[in-house]
């Protein structure tokens, strides 16, 4: 059993913090403005990245204050990941949450941090801030990539050597 990986042996709720913690893939685009079409409730992505985001690590630059800075900041837990319609298709959290593997790319998997990027799947490199930026300035950024499943291949960066 112990060779077995905790996120296909646990729930979403059986894990620890650092388990859960984990799972993020470090994509970065949960970190993307989203916009509702009210009309059909569809969700429409933006390149436009929350002022915390870094645009080259894809991690949160103020991670442990966030909510303090950005109170409408959404808290991942297990209820919210099941609950939520804009949830990346590839996030490790939404993944596990279905049932499903992790993607190669993802650092638990490859052992890597870098390979989400290296596999053309972060943001990184891709965003602009919301910092100074006019909500009606956001459909200037629309992105369809963000809410898209790449699964095992390489729908947005191009097919890479990953290094061993």
């Amino acid at each position: 059993m112990s060779n077995i990986p905790f996120w296909k042996r646990k729930t979403l709720e059986e894990m620890t913090g650092p388990e859960w913690e984990s799972l993020c893939d470090g994509c970065g685009r949960c970190c993307l403005n989203k916009l509702e079409d009210w009309d059909t409730g569809d969700i429409i992505w933006t390149r436009v990245a929350c002022k915390l985001l870094d645009g080259e690590s894809c991690r949160c630059s103020d991670y442990p204050n966030r909510f303090d800075s950005v109170p409408d900041c959404v808290a991942l837990d297990p209820a919210t990941v099941r609950s939520i319609p804009w949830l990346p298709p590839s996030c490790g959290y939404r993944l596990v949450a279905e049932g499903r593997d992790l993607r190669w790319w993802h650092p638990l998997i490859s052992g890597d941090p870098e390979t989400v990027h290296l596999a053309g799947i972060s943001v990184q490199g891709q965003t602009v801030s919301e910092e100074g930026m006019e909500l009606e300035d956001y459909e200037d950024h629309l992105a369809d990539w963000p809410g898209e499943d790449p699964g095992d291949g390489f729908a947005i960066g191009e097919k890479v050597e990953i290094p061993k």
